[in-house]
């Protein structure tokens, strides 16, 4: 029977999914394996949207005072009877998400903070009244909400020390230690970065995590997520209950992202198993642990479109969710050795690297090995297994592109980047135009291949010779557009019998240029192809369009690419 269930696009409230009829794929085994072998304090890294802040959700409904027992009817933990009984609903739970704290100054981003604290403080109003609480207490609870025009007022001592405060007043109140939880616990070191005011975020963040997570005694057990694993000795600087679990550990694995069987599954309760195949091959590819992992809001919003739609092609979501500076970064700071390696990746192949998984953001852009790092770290990279280095006990990760959605932002960016690079060259550009109308093959082929010896192939060796041609194709008609705007410029225009690759009218009214592009699979086929272009320009008489212009002066060219070089020929055609 086809599922009845809403597909949850956007929805990362456990309880909402849960109480609003709508599909979940359940993860609740990480309750288990939090109580049975779980830290003091766990941070858990993962790339964006894969699941992270549902997860924190569902521990949050788990363990919170007077949870709805019901919500976890039917799903893996209530099968745990002893430990439902034991830990469901008992402790008062304060729940935090960093990641709205941003702001263009460290004062905005202060905050944004203390306004997320204060609303997560508003939550416990009961503590006013408590019979538990002394004045002294209640007073203390109250500075934390207080509100003056409308703001909150805690200054940034009392801001480092709130949550603290909270957890002593629950402890308090209910004589049971309090869970605290932090979604996206690196958001504001992120946007810190960004925006110039690093030292002073860290600093806040040290002085709040110390307190609350660190020297508190009323602190059950802390659980944090993030994208970036960043040093201890930046953040966590003397917390020695932390555990960390990154993409490379073995341990819940299974727990962020979707995993093969559970991808099948989905597709399968509501009828699409047939689009299993582009499912795979989009959205699956990231190795986390000893689990290959899909993305789940890939899947999620794919499998919502073909419900509606059953031959919807797949979309680029989990890319378009937000910006992918990163890989620009990453581009625009490649020298040979890494353009080399990105065409690589982009051809489905792999690099060996060695990766620091502990880095802060001001260290990011120091070296471009840190780059590999954070690529890997953010989902952009991931790993297809270990080798092990010579003459030493280290190991380097193998790191391929995950999917064909990602390779899509490499190409993008690749493209841009391309673009950016040839824009300010404007000498080869010069030197091209001038040789073009000067009729000079060999600096025509010179600074063709000069240009093509600076960029980054993203050609796929499986490509067909039709799409390498377009290619190619494509590639001069924009070198030629973007370096000459008094040049008319067409491309494939009927003419003759046929369609040309370029037809281009200069300033000069008599003059006219014929171009035609051909892919040759080896080096030793260049100069076929460009008799075969030649050719073909004659015979289907392409230089019509320009003569029934008045245009006279008609030079032709044979253009053919292998790889990242070229041979030209070209020829004046009598009319």
């Amino acid at each position: 029977m086809v599922s009845t269930l809403k597909l949850p696009v956007g929805i990362d409230s456990f309880e909402k999914i849960r109480r609003n009829n709508f599909y979940y794929i359940d993860k609740t085994k990480l309750i288990e394996q939090l109580v049975e072998t779980g830290g003091e304090v766990t941070l858990f890294t993962r790339p964006r949207r894969f699941g992270k802040t549902l997860n924190m959700s569902m521990l949050k409904s788990f363990f919170e005072v007077g949870t709805d027992e019901s919500l976890f009817d039917g799903l893996y933990i209530s099968g745990n009877k002893e430990l439902c009984d034991k830990y469901m609903g008992k402790y008062p739970v304060i729940f935090l998400s960093l990641k709205s704290a941003e702001g263009r100054s460290f004062d905005d981003a202060r905050y944004m903070i203390t306004e997320l604290i204060g609303m997560e403080a508003e939550k416990f109003k009961f503590l006013e009244h408590s019979e538990a609480l002394s004045e002294n207490d209640k007073d203390r609870y109250r500075a934390i909400i207080s509100l003056c025009d409308g703001k909150y007022t805690m200054d940034e001592q009392l801001l480092v020390s709130s949550l603290q405060s909270l957890s002593q007043l629950l402890f308090i109140h209910y004589g049971q230690k309090a869970v605290i939880l932090i979604d996206e616990y690196d958001v504001p070191l992120d946007k810190a970065f960004q925006n110039g005011y690093y030292k002073e975020m860290v600093s806040l963040i040290r002085g709040l995590f110390g307190k609350a997570l660190k020297t508190n005694e009323f602190l059950q057990f802390a659980v944090l997520t993030g994208c970036l694993r960043v040093s201890k000795e930046s953040i966590f600087t003397g917390l020695n209950n932390f555990e960390i679990n990154s993409i490379v550990d073995i341990a819940h694995d299974e727990q962020f992202g979707f995993t093969d069987d559970e991808v099948r599954k989905l597709l399968t309760d509501y009828d699409r198993a047939e689009r299993y195949p582009d499912v795979k091959e989009w959205y699956d590819g990231y190795h986390f642990g000893n689990t290959d992992i899909y993305c789940p809001w890939d899947v999620i919003n794919f499998a919502k479109k073909l419900v509606f739609d059953t031959s919807a092609r797949p979309s680029a979501f989990w890319i378009n969710s937000s910006g992918n500076d990163m890989v620009k970064r990453f581009v625009d700071k490649a020298d040979q050795t890494t353009r080399d390696e990105i065409e690589k990746l982009v051809a489905g192949g792999f690099v060996e690297k060695q990766l620091r998984l502990d880095l802060t953001y001001d260290e990011i852009d120091n070296t471009i090995d840190n780059l590999w790092s954070v690529l890997f770290t953010t989902g952009y990279l991931t790993t297809a297994g270990e080798v092990r280095l010579p003459d030493c006990e280290s190991y380097a990760y193998k790191l391929v592109i995950p999917n064909k959605e990602v390779r899509e932002v490499f190409v993008l960016q690749i493209q841009e980047w391309f673009k950016d690079v040839v824009a300010k060259d404007d000498d080869t550009m010069k030197l091209l135009s001038r040789a073009i109308l000067d009729k000079d093959e060999k600096q025509i082929a010179r600074q063709l291949n000069i240009v093509m010896s600076r960029m980054i192939s993203i050609l796929d060796a499986k490509a067909s010779d039709d799409m390498k041609e377009n290619f190619y194709h494509g590639l001069l008609l924009g070198l030629l557009r973007g370096s000459n705007p008094g040049w008319l410029i067409k491309s494939d225009r009927e003419s003759g019998d046929g369609f040309s690759d370029i037809l281009i009218k200069p300033e000069d009214p008599d003059a006219g240029i014929v171009i035609e592009v051909k892919y040759a699979k080896e080096m030793k086929n260049l100069d076929a192809a460009c008799e075969a272009a030649m050719t073909q320009i004659k015979e289907k008489r392409y230089d019509e369009a320009l003569r029934d212009e008045g245009r006279c002066d008609i030079l032709a060219y044979g253009i053919a690419f292998c790889r990242k070089r070229c041979r030209v020929v070209g020829e004046k055609i009598n009319d």
